[in-house]
């Protein structure tokens, strides 16, 4: 790629360069882009679309269970498990912070989970 990126750049100052040697590139994003950081609560299997909302509009979101896991054990894990799929289909990542919390972040941030090897 970079050596390309010579050649292309050799070509023009010599004066032997075509059309075909530009490229067009997308915008880069704004290196100072706001990420939100959002808690919202899941009482109900109902809450999932608008949290993955969220998620998909780049924001991190903490997701309070615990009213969830108090009222009804079953529906919480019906949750999670769309929660998860979801994730895995869209690159984003989630992990469960204690018993109360699930961290999801979008496909641009990760989670570290202990010492990388």
């Amino acid at each position: 790629m970079v050596l390309e990126k010579l050649k292309k750049l050799k070509r023009r100052l010599t004066g032997e360069e075509s059309e075909e040697d530009f490229l067009e590139i997308e915008s880069i994003p704004e290196e100072g882009r706001r990420v939100e950081v959002m808690i919202e609560n899941m009482d109900s299997y109902m809450d999932i679309e608008r949290i993955l909302g969220l998620v998909r509009n780049g924001n991190i979101v903490f997701v309070r269970i615990r009213n969830l896991r108090e009222k009804d054990i079953n529906e919480l894990k019906r949750a999670v498990e769309k929660i998860k799929k979801t994730c895995s289909a869209m690159g984003s990542d989630l992990v469960g912070v204690d018993e109360e919390f699930l961290l999801i972040t979008p496909s641009y941030a990760t989670i570290y989970r202990g010492k990388l090897v």
